[in-house]
């Protein structure tokens, strides 16, 4: 996602650094890279142009602070700016009313009926009811989709054989969610190729049937330009409340996905971040910033840190940490927990200046020689009060069924991974750092 515009960015960046000062004419030069950078991503034109204009004003008018550099300083105002341009703080799910409806809409092929399944899990997990509302009735086999994606998230899926009717399916649907003592009913909706009228009046009947407090538009990242357009006419017509950007994990320019919240003036409440029902999550301003700049996404990984760890484990390992006796079995729990989190090679893109790390991805084969050369160490070992000198090495190699190269990879792993939590910052300050209103509802 992104990469070309992280590529002109950074390569922006280290031009810019190393100018002692900023001058009028090093300042237009990077502000026209910038909106060339954007531009060539596929952002809006005018959105593009508003931001640049912005930045530009703030350099200029800002005063150099005595302890960053210029090129600091013109990184920070960009990633301030782009932050701002993506709503500047996260949007939460407004859902007072018992049971509440959420609408999907969009075109076909944007993965409306993918996203109601990715939702109705996300909303699960955090200890609500839900039941999806097949409202599909235009495309094939998009009913047995959605009853295919209920049933692998153990999510109820309402549908009426032999009606043609989506307004009759979501007011049906509404009225057995009552009586279910259902918290959340989400409703997928049918989309076209192309916007048609007969669509739109669909929808608004829909709409007025049920009365949803969200209207959230699907916006795939690979239709560029045109899903700012569509999700413009998409808000004139049905009042969207906010949108959910699909398909940022591919190889699509994506920068028009980021231009929708500008144009419509409605925010980006989450964002597809894979192919699984479980890779969905909030969007956050200033993580979607940092990973456009190559900064990492600090945000997103302490968040899936807290949601796997346990806060007595947390202290302990900081404690260990603190005090240089950070073991391979504390590496071996590490690395199980890291496991849960998601693939080793996504979380390292996480982390910023860590990307190089990526060839340490586990498997789950390299995961189990990893657990077998540990357990194959002594105690001593184990918690490096001998240092392991070949010899030592083989012996592992040998008695984990696994060749002396692969034990090497594994201790240069552990000094990395050793040395880049020796300069995290402590997991509790990060938790302060946090966004706000963890909860979903308003």
């Amino acid at each position: 996602m992104f990469g070309l515009l992280t590529e002109k960015f950074q390569g922006l960046f280290s031009k810019i650094s190393g100018t002692k000062k900023l001058t009028e004419d090093n300042i237009s030069e990077a502000v026209r890279d910038v909106r060339l950078a954007l531009l060539d991503a596929d952002v809006n034109y005018t959105v593009a142009s508003q931001l640049v204009r912005k930045i530009k004003e703030k350099v200029v008018g800002e005063a150099l602070i005595r302890s960053v550099t210029p090129g600091q300083q013109f990184v920070k105002i960009v990633h301030d700016e782009l932050i701002a341009l993506m709503g500047g703080v996260e949007s939460h799910l407004v859902c007072k009313q018992n049971p509440s409806v959420i609408l999907l809409c969009g075109l076909q092929g944007s993965g409306k009926t993918t996203q109601s399944a990715k939702l109705a899990l996300f909303l699960k997990k955090k200890g609500k009811k839900v039941l999806l509302a097949a409202c599909d009735l235009q495309r094939p086999a998009a009913v047995e989709q959605l009853k295919l994606l209920g049933s692998q998230i153990e999510v109820p899926v309402f549908s009426l054989v032999g009606i043609s009717d989506p307004v009759q399916v979501a007011q049906e649907a509404l009225v057995y969610a009552k009586k279910e003592g259902i918290d959340l009913l989400i409703i997928d909706s049918a989309g076209r190729l192309h916007i048609d009228e007969p669509l739109m009046e669909e929808l608004e009947r829909v709409r007025d049937a049920v009365s949803p407090e969200e209207i959230l538009f699907v916006a795939s990242a690979a239709t560029g330009q045109d899903a700012v357009k569509t999700a413009s006419e998409f808000d004139n017509r049905l009042g969207i409340t906010g949108t959910i950007l699909t398909m940022l994990d591919g190889n699509a320019r994506a920068g028009a996905a980021i231009s929708i919240r500008e144009v419509t003036g409605k925010p980006l409440k989450f964002e597809g971040i894979g192919e699984k029902i479980a890779d969905l999550q909030v969007f956050n301003p200033e993580s979607m910033a940092d990973r456009i700049l190559g900064m990492g996404d600090m945000v997103n990984l302490v968040r899936l840190a807290k949601e796997h760890s346990e806060e007595r484990n947390e202290e302990e390992l900081e404690e260990k940490l603190r005090k240089a006796s950070f073991t391979y079995e504390d590496y071996l729990k590490q690395m199980k927990m890291m496991k849960k989190m998601g693939p080793l090679k996504s979380l390292f893109k996480m982390m910023p200046g860590m990307s190089e790390m990526g060839s340490l991805d586990v498997s789950e084969k390299e995961f189990s020689k990893l657990e077998s050369m540990i357990l194959s160490m002594t105690v001593h070992e184990r918690l490096e009060k001998v240092e392991l000198i070949p010899s030592r090495r083989r012996r592992i190699a040998s008695g984990s069924g696994t060749l002396i190269d692969d034990v090497n990879r594994m201790v240069k792993g552990f000094k990395q991974l050793k040395q880049f939590c020796k300069s995290m910052p402590n997991m509790k300050d990060l938790m302060k750092n946090m966004p706000k209103g963890k909860n979903l509802w308003q």
